[in-house]
């Protein structure tokens, strides 16, 4: 390892060559090396622009700038441990190729707001990023939803069948919550966009600079008014992983559900050779890989949200070296939950078939049409309550004879209350239990069609 050199003058030896391990940051914050050299181009702008340094040396600045992102595009800059961390590894090889203007680059800034800086710039596209991986969920989603609007599934409360559903509903209701993910990350893009080049290590500078200008450079919407909380604030990150955690919640959701409906005791899904794996000595067996892989990586995104509040909560202002922990877990929350959503859009998209018979099948088997029966006789003027009991017996009678009240006669309804008529029948026919259930948000046919068109109509905005 190349040996490690004091700091300034002020320091009489290295470190440690175990603190300096310990201390570098380099082996993770290379991820932001592209942001890093983009946010040094409009700095070093900046500084031409208030003639703090001139046009020809921002010129060269920036020109070694875009030769280290060339060679780390093409593999061939790769700083190792004594480069610390990535702000110092592209300053030491910008001033081997430009020579000593490249130690101009930092005049003005100090590594604080330029992490700052940074990190808003990499979260920022990332954001971007998931939020197309979301449409591209919904529209999958979507896809079902129109293939299955009439296609009935048993409804649950408490894991016991409950109302039978339009298929369409049930998956429209991912869609509802990925809607909301898109709509609280665009939220969250909103501080993330804040600029804090110029905030300095804690105190703003003397030179003239324009924070104003860099930050449209950068495309930031605002500044930072407080040059202590600009180098601090990880309020923006902590929002994120808020925000990937809910969208890991709805992914491990419907995960958990997939898993259930392709067991043989719900059977509701066949899972496609291309999103399943085997067992080891088991031949027979089809595993749901993809959905319990997204169900376990949940708690990695929550556990990096803990991390990071348990990181925040105790520091004093300004910068501090706690906040170098925090790149890893937001790096590894983007990740994860890229990854997760691009393998739960591609399970939806080719992976999983609904055994539609089966499910035919499922909802003609029960007594989710109990409330309807109840419904039947309010609609009679019988006041629900009494019409809830009178239903309550009948189930109790049912099940003690093996009947469901699609068995029951005409006779033995009259029986139950003099109301019940022909129609009855009709009334509690599944296709008619769903279909009826009109009110807005429900899951009757014709709202079913009407939020198919309004996700559409959000997918085209």
């Amino acid at each position: 390892m190349t040996k490690q050199k004091t700091w300034s003058a002020r320091f009489e030896s290295a470190l440690n060559p175990a603190i300096a391990i310990f201390n570098a940051s380099i082996g993770f914050d290379i991820e932001l090396i592209e942001y890093d050299l983009t946010g040094s181009i409009a700095h070093a702008k900046m500084l031409a622009k208030t003639k703090i340094i001139s046009d020809a040396e921002a010129q060269q600045l920036e020109f070694g700038l875009e030769q280290i992102r060339t060679e780390y595009q093409q593999g061939n800059f790769n700083p190792g441990v004594e480069a610390e961390d990535v702000h110092f590894a592209v300053e030491r090889r910008l001033i081997e190729i430009v020579g000593d203007v490249g130690k101009k680059l930092h005049t003005a800034r100090s590594r604080n707001d330029q992490v700052g800086t940074d990190i808003r710039l990499y979260l920022r596209a990332q954001i971007k990023q998931i939020q197309q991986q979301l449409r591209q969920f919904q529209t999958a989603l979507l896809v079902h939803s129109e293939n299955h609007v009439e296609t009935l599934i048993p409804g649950y409360t408490h894991l016991q069948r409950a109302q039978p559903l339009s298929l369409a509903h049930h998956l429209l209701a991912y869609f509802q919550m990925a809607q909301r993910d898109v709509e609280r990350l665009e939220d969250v893009y909103k501080r993330t966009n804040i600029s804090p080049l110029g905030c300095g290590a804690l105190a703003g500078t003397t030179f003239p600079i324009d924070r104003e200008y860099s930050a449209e450079l950068l495309g930031f919407d605002r500044l930072y008014e407080n040059s202590l909380d600009g180098v601090s604030d990880r309020d923006f990150a902590i929002e994120f992983l808020c925000a990937a955690s809910l969208i890991m919640v709805h992914l491990s959701r419907l995960s958990e559900e997939m898993i259930l409906w392709a067991s043989q005791e719900f059977n509701f899904i066949t899972l496609k050779d291309t999103c399943a794996t085997g067992s080891s000595i088991m031949p027979q067996k089809k595993n749901p890989d993809i959905p319990e892989l997204v169900r376990g990586k949940t708690g990695r995104v929550f556990g990096h949200l803990q991390a990071l509040l348990v990181i925040m909560k105790g520091l004093p202002l300004a910068y501090n070296k706690d906040l170098q922990e925090d790149k890893e877990g937001i790096f590894d929350g983007v990740k994860t939950v890229k990854a997760c959503l691009e393998a739960m859009t591609i399970l939806l998209q080719e992976g999983i078939e609904f055994k539609t018979a089966r499910l035919a099948k499922a909802v003609a088997e029960d007594f989710s049409n109990a409330t309807d029966v109840a419904d039947y006789l309010a609609s009679k003027d019988v006041p629900f309550r009494e019409a809830y009991n009178l239903v309550g017996k009948v189930v109790k009678t049912s099940l003690a004879t093996g009947k469901l009240l699609k068995d029951l006669t005409l006779e033995e309804w009259q029986q139950l209350h003099p109301a019940f008529e022909a129609d009855i029948y009709d009334a509690i026919a599944p296709k008619q239990v769903v279909s009826a259930r009109n009110s807005y948000g429900g899951t009757g046919f014709a709202q079913v069609h009407q939020a198919i068109a309004k996700a559409k109509s959000l997918l085209d905005t």
